[in-house]
């Protein structure tokens, strides 16, 4: 049977943005969200389905491959990964509608999610996965172009060592929650709708430390300093984005760690410009040599390089060294340097010079016509 087009199950246009995309889950998944519909197998599948949708086309490189190839590019390990669409890792439904409503996962508190539809962010034994952390790595463009490794430190949440994450004294137990009495939610009314949320109490665990660790304070957690090296790949740009898994903060009671994500910035640079994968820059050259022609050492990424300028170079002209720009990150062919000359007139001349030049412009008609003969006959209509 042939699956369904994800914009169509969202009913959004196939340039929509992100914006776009969420507002338009948020609709679908409240109306065929299983608490309510209760017993309703059709809304059942049609929130899984959407949740489907939703999961490939808010990710960048998972709506490429699916306008690309369709449902094809997540079959037999096409693309979205263990727990995306067709990957058959069993990833929770319910993380994508947290990720829309705000909320659950993280290690924070119940958000918007939680208070409508219950769930503290991990299951029902209170455990909750940590939070992702972003790191801000600021490298130059010979870093960008070579690639490196690197050594960063940060600071995070980790699992306790005293009470090995349990929050609770060595020795002390836990008992049952008196708040939710064991279940781990607690019901509470708007109007004409019972909603069902994570007790405050135990934060979904239905049960309640006795004693506390005093190191943790019963958070199951302490903030440490951590260093880890990172492996930054050649032809990084500003805004790419390096995932480090399970690097984030630890989990409480069992929960996965969240990833560590690596934001690279790369610095401005005072001879080139970024454009792409290729690499632009000026070279000021002089009249005597725009004229004459010649060849000349200009810098690269990988060292100098000869360009040859020939007899007769204006000023603004754009030459290419081939290969010699940045690398691709996603392999292929490197970029191009595009190098533009500017021819410099010098501002001061000797008598010698002037004389010079001056015969120059006798013998070559300049002194009648200083003015290119084009231009001249395009200006004859103003005059």
């Amino acid at each position: 049977m042939a699956q369904q087009d994800y914009y169509e199950l969202l009913s959004v246009e196939k340039g929509a943005n992100d914006e776009e995309l969420k507002k338009a889950y948020r609709k679908k998944a409240v109306q065929f969200h299983p608490d309510k519909n209760p017993g309703n197998k059709e809304a059942e599948e049609m929130f899984k389905k959407v949740s489907e949708a939703y999961e490939v086309l808010k990710d960048s490189q998972k709506r490429a491959a699916y306008d690309r190839y369709g449902h094809a590019a997540f079959q037999q390990g096409g693309g979205a990964g263990p727990r995306g669409p067709g990957g058959g890792g069993g990833g929770d439904p319910f993380d994508i509608f947290r990720d829309v409503f705000g909320g659950g996962g993280g290690g924070g508190g119940g958000g918007v999610f939680d208070e409508m539809f219950g769930g503290g962010g991990g299951g029902r034994g209170g455990d909750r996965d940590g939070a992702d952390l972003r790191y801000d790595l600021e490298i130059t463009l010979e870093e960008a172009a070579k690639g490196l490794e690197k050594e960063i430190s940060f600071r995070k949440a980790v699992t306790c060592e005293r009470c090995n994450g349990t929050g609770a004294e060595p020795g002390s137990k836990k008992v049952v929650c008196p708040t939710c009495k064991g279940h781990g939610q607690v019901r509470r009314s708007g109007g004409i709708i019972t909603f069902t949320q994570t007790c405050p109490t135990c934060n979904g665990s239905g049960q309640r430390i006795e004693k506390p660790c005093s190191a943790c304070r019963g958070e199951g957690r302490t903030a440490k300093t951590t260093k880890l090296t990172v492996r930054v790949p050649a032809g990084v740009e500003t805004g790419s984005r390096l995932r480090s898994s399970g690097n984030g903060e630890a989990g409480l009671a069992g929960g996965q760690s969240g990833d560590l994500y690596i934001v690279i910035n790369v610095r401005d640079h005072e001879l080139f410009e970024r454009h792409g994968n290729d690499l632009f820059c000026e070279i000021p050259i002089k009249f005597t040599l725009a004229a004459l022609g010649g060849s000349i050492e200009v810098p690269t990424l990988s060292g100098k390089a000869s360009l040859k300028i020939p007899v007769g170079t204006q000023s603004g002209t754009t030459f290419r060294l081939k290969g010699k720009g940045m690398p691709s990150l996603r392999g292929g062919a490197a970029g191009d340097q595009l190098l533009r000359v500017q021819v410099e007139v010098p501002q001061s001349l000797s008598p010698e010079q002037r004389k010079i030049l001056e015969d120059f412009a006798r013998v070559s008609g300049d002194a009648d016509e200083p003015t290119s003969k084009s231009f001249f006959e395009k200006a004859k209509k103003f005059f």
